[in-house]
């Protein structure tokens, strides 16, 4: 059996832990199909058990503590 997997899109604010609902800064493929998103808190918690079944993990924690970009629209202001 192949899995194929296609480019991970970014995470979003849209985008919910399913445990709690805050912001999903982690999304995992399982290795049987379908994806969890996870706030950073509840992907550290339950990070052991999610590396035996994902078949690949996007972590974009690094958001959290990395200086916002500015935009070229508040440049010119």
């Amino acid at each position: 059996m192949t899995t194929v997997l296609t480019p991970a899109t970014p995470l979003t604010a849209a985008d919910r832990c399913d445990r709690c609902g805050a912001q999903a800064y982690l999304r995992v493929v399982l290795l049987s199909g379908g994806e969890l998103l996870f706030c950073a808190h509840h992907g550290r918690k339950f990070e052991p058990e999610l590396k035996k079944i994902a078949a690949d993990i996007q972590d974009e924690t690094e958001r959290l503590t990395s200086a916002p970009t500015a935009n070229a629209d508040t440049e010119d202001r």
